[in-house]
């Protein structure tokens, strides 16, 4: 794990590297210029110059054996045309028309519109390889993809020949058209208001190409989109996709999408300062500068410790008080989720107009702890909730308690993922001081009762029953520790009370070996308890925390 005097060490010799010779465009501020450089160096290191693409570098994958990535290779020719240096602009236009010649154009599919994940893939839809959605092919790719080809022609259109421009419009053509053929809940697609980055995304290329290719129709459905988005978002002033540190960022890419490239008339443009300020509200509630963490719940993560994970949030907080401070470790690459840090040169782009939205007291929030408090918010995501989810969160210097009130027709959140999905968490200095612990509760139910207030998180479960199982997975001891109970956790003391009496079980979940395998890479104990056979009742868990 990271300690700070190493980081602050490191992290030195790469500022001066940087320092050394600057290839940000001259409007970057020094933080939008320090992101950019990092990615773009991030990226470089991917770069394929006999194919064009970006060898794929998603999680640490050596077992790629040398494959190509699409997407990321997208984002990797937006940063080419923005440093614009020797054989930037070629290098770029050799993946756009990469990239735009493995779209899928068949308008009778319901992959239309969208990309390969990678050139070496068989023919989509065929019998050696059948279509899978969100697995073969993906139709968020439209938004991702879509969204990098509007920040090209937005911003570099004039490094761009005519004929690769309007190659570019013709793809996002395609795009707009094929994502208007999803339906949440109509062949296996899952796309409603409430999924917040991809409707966020969406709405934007639509309305976007429309005006662009002058289709009445398609800004039409541009704008009927973001008025199903932000009718939603006003019922709580929340994204409906709530407190995630990888997708809230993506949310915030769109949303400044919306307020830098769309027109006064458009409702997008209406809402986006709005919204953006409004997100980073609850930002600024809940990071914790000296953990460098968003405080739990998560409605959606890909690990427990944004010190050990690339958070999409991060590079974004890295804008207002630069890498260390935003948990983003010195050598990205070590970091799970690690292939997220593409995104960093759209959003050093999008900075200027971005920043500028962020309230100053918000901006200091990121910079420093501003004492204790406990937060309270709502988010609303139909057709899965039965009702408004309840956050409360209980932030103090040295321990984070939050968790979630919820009724829902699924277990595992609105993304129907129990492993993303983290109801209730603990979070706390463990080690000698620089190390964070985490404890989350796995979900089992569909519905829970929370209270939080400080030191002590209680969990109800009106639906439980004999047959149900209640789970807490707690992070490692700091190097060369094992947990035989609570009493062992790592820099916190926790006492455990449940109704009525249950039964514990204890395992480990390690990368080489234990009762199960890790989540999202991460390591750690599990404490399920069990309901007696006979119970009849409503069951709950108290856990009362304070650190060491």
């Amino acid at each position: 794990m990271q300690h700070i005097k190493m980081r602050a060490a490191l992290l030195l010799l790469s500022v001066a590297a940087v320092e050394g010779s600057s290839s940000c465009p001259g409007t970057f501020s020094s933080n939008a210029c320090s992101l950019f450089e990092t990615s773009m160096s991030y990226l470089e290191y991917f770069w394929d110059p006999v194919a064009g693409y970006l060898f794929d570098e998603t999680d640490q994958t050596p077992a790629s054996a040398m494959r190509h990535e699409t997407r990321t290779s997208t984002w990797y020719a937006v940063g080419l045309l923005a440093r614009n240096q020797g054989d930037d602009v070629a290098n770029a236009e050799r993946v756009f028309r990469n990239v735009v010649s493995g779209q899928f154009t068949d308008a009778s599919k319901q992959w239309y519109g969208t990309y390969q994940k990678e050139p070496e893939e068989p023919l989509l839809g065929t019998a050696v390889y059948p279509a899978e959605i969100y697995d073969t092919w993906d139709p968020n790719w439209r938004g991702f993809i879509g969204t990098s080809l509007i920040i090209a022609l937005e911003e570099y259109s004039h490094l761009l020949s005519s004929e690769l421009q309007e190659l570019l419009l013709q793809s996002l053509y395609h795009n707009a058209v094929g994502d208007s053929y999803r339906v949440g809940g109509v062949d296996g697609d899952n796309l409603y208001p409430c999924y917040s980055n991809p409707s966020i995304m969406r709405a934007v290329v639509s309305g976007w190409t429309g005006r662009r290719l002058n289709d009445t129709n398609m800004t039409a459905a541009g704008e009927m989109y973001g008025r199903e988005i932000v009718s939603l978002f006003n019922l709580t002033n929340t994204l409906s996709e709530f407190n995630s540190a990888t997708y809230t960022g993506v949310s915030l890419y769109g949303l400044a999408l919306w307020e830098k490239y769309t027109p006064d008339d458009s409702i997008l443009k209406q809402n986006a300062a709005r919204m953006i300020s409004a997100t980073w509200e609850s930002v600024g509630q809940l990071w914790h500068p000296g953990m460098r963490n968003l405080a739990g719940p998560w409605d959606r993560t890909y690990g427990w410790d944004m010190n050990r994970y690339l958070g999409i949030l991060a590079p974004w907080i890295w804008l207002f008080v630069g890498r260390e401070a935003s948990s983003v470790y010195y050598n990205v690459a070590a970091m799970s989720h690690h292939s997220d840090f593409a995104f960093g040169p759209l959003l050093a782009i999008l900075a200027d107009v971005h920043v500028a939205l962020v309230p100053a007291h918000v901006q200091s929030a990121l910079k420093s702890f501003q004492g204790e408090h406990t937060y309270h918010a709502q988010a609303y995501s139909p057709p899965f909730d039965f009702a408004l989810r309840n956050y409360t969160t209980w932030v103090s210097e040295k321990l984070t308690i939050g968790a979630i009130s919820f009724d829902e027709d699924v277990v595992g959140g609105p993304s129907n993922n129990p492993g993303q999905w983290s109801p209730a968490v603990a979070q706390w200095y463990q080690g000698d001081g620089t190390d964070v612990g985490y404890l989350v509760h796995y979900a089992t139910e569909s519905a829970i009762d929370a209270e939080v207030t400080p030191g002590c998180l209680k969990l109800t479960y009106p639906y439980g029953n004999s047959s149900s199982i209640f789970t807490f997975l707690l992070s490692p001891p700091t190097p060369n520790g094992t947990l035989l109970d609570w009493n062992d956790a790592d820099g916190l003391d926790v006492r455990i009370t449940t109704y009525p009496e249950m039964s514990l079980n204890l395992t480990f979940a390690g990368a080489f070996g234990g009762a199960s395998e890790t989540i999202h890479d991460f390591e750690f104990y599990n404490f399920t308890y069990t309901l007696p056979q006979s119970f009849t009742g409503l069951p709950w868990v108290q856990l009362e925390m304070k650190t060491q």
